[in-house]
């Protein structure tokens, strides 16, 4: 059977998930939801940047319907609860980069109601959080035992992220360090990595703190540093470092950490992605240790990134790739622990 997809908005992460469902095998674009009045009636392929689809974007939740979907793949820049049990009762499985990871005990007894009540499924995932934060190190872990902490961590170049909105109103780059330590950004970003090591811990079986221990970090220019958001003068945030924690009696067992830097010059402190670039780590402390770094999901210069960040497709084929799991898994919250495992797809002849 076919699978029958709509895209929730068409962001840098939708526009990639538009491309990667209209090359996978077993699924079909039947509809994209947006919210700019100036994409509305435009050819969701257009909007991608691959040529016709035969897919109109609209912005109402009735000609989404009208599509009949059995899936929509869920990303806009924040997520709604309210969307989400609204097409969970409309029988609509939802896959989404942008919550509901590892979702709190009574966050998940509401979503799996609504799931039961319209026979569809959630499920959250991603890349960091979503992926090399929560699944990867818990596959990397059963090499090991006796196992004292494990560790995700990203290192990237902020640059080629191409949302200069976002990066200079919501991260706060550019900032006064007061303001920038003063964002939302860490609760924003603690919604995410929090669930993400609550899963580690749990199913590692840690008896962790009631609370995790969080930190965010700020360097500035020392020397005026271009971006794409414009001149970031001396004085002003250039680099962040945000850092959640879980212990068991004041002990670090597992760790999410994002290392957001515009370069590695002209920093005080003087941070550096060191001699490994850009990259992701995911470390388990055990017996043995075990190590593992993911490269070439980072673009190779700044001018690729803002015209395809590996980063940002990787995001969407891991949403993508899920997608005929979830169709067929049982109604409610399905994380990483409650599906098989997820592998994308050949390439067509």
């Amino acid at each position: 059977m076919t699978i029958r997809v709509a895209q929730w908005a068409t962001g840098g992460v939708g526009q990639a998930s538009i491309g990667t469902i209209a090359q996978h095998p077993d699924l079909e674009l039947v509809a994209c939801h947006v919210f700019s009045d100036a994409k509305v009636g435009r050819d969701a392929g257009e909007i991608a940047g691959i040529g016709p689809l035969g897919v109109l974007a609209t912005n109402t939740f009735e000609e989404l319907l009208a599509a009949k979907p059995h899936c929509v793949m869920y990303s806009p820049l924040m997520g709604d609860q309210g969307d989400v049990i609204r097409l969970l009762e409309a029988g609509i499985n939802v896959v989404t980069p942008v919550g509901w990871w590892y979702p709190n005990t009574v966050e998940r007894a509401i979503l799996d109601e609504a799931g039961q009540r319209g026979g569809a499924s959630i499920h959250g995932t991603g890349i960091h959080p979503g992926g090399i934060t929560e699944r990867f190190p818990l596959m990397v872990s059963a090499l090991s035992s006796k196992i004292t902490h494990v560790r995700a961590e990203e290192f990237s170049d902020i640059r080629s992220y191409n949302a200069p909105d976002v990066v200079r109103h919501i991260m706060l780059f550019g900032a006064p360090p007061e303001e920038a330590l003063a964002s939302i950004m860490t609760a924003v970003l603690g919604n995410g990595f929090g669930q993400s090591v609550h899963m580690m811990a749990d199913e590692l079986g840690f008896a962790i703190d009631d609370e995790l221990v969080v930190s965010h970090e700020v360097a500035v220019a020392t020397k005026p540093i271009d971006s794409p958001i414009g001149v970031i003068e001396p004085g002003l945030v250039a680099a962040q470092r945000f850092r959640w924690e879980a212990c068991v009696k004041g002990t670090p067992v597992v760790t999410a950490a994002v290392n957001w830097f515009m370069g590695d010059e002209n920093l005080d402190p003087g941070w550096t992605f060191g001699s490994r670039g850009q990259r992701f780590e995911v470390e388990v402390t055990g017996d043995p240790d075990v190590e593992l770094q993911f490269h070439k999901l980072h673009p190779s210069t700044i001018a690729a990134g803002l015209e395809r960040n590996p980063g940002i497709i990787a995001t969407a084929n891991h949403c993508v790739n899920a997608i005929p799991y979830v169709v067929a898994a049982q109604p409610g919250v399905r994380t990483y622990l409650d599906l098989p495992l997820i592998a994308g797809r050949a390439a067509a002849d």
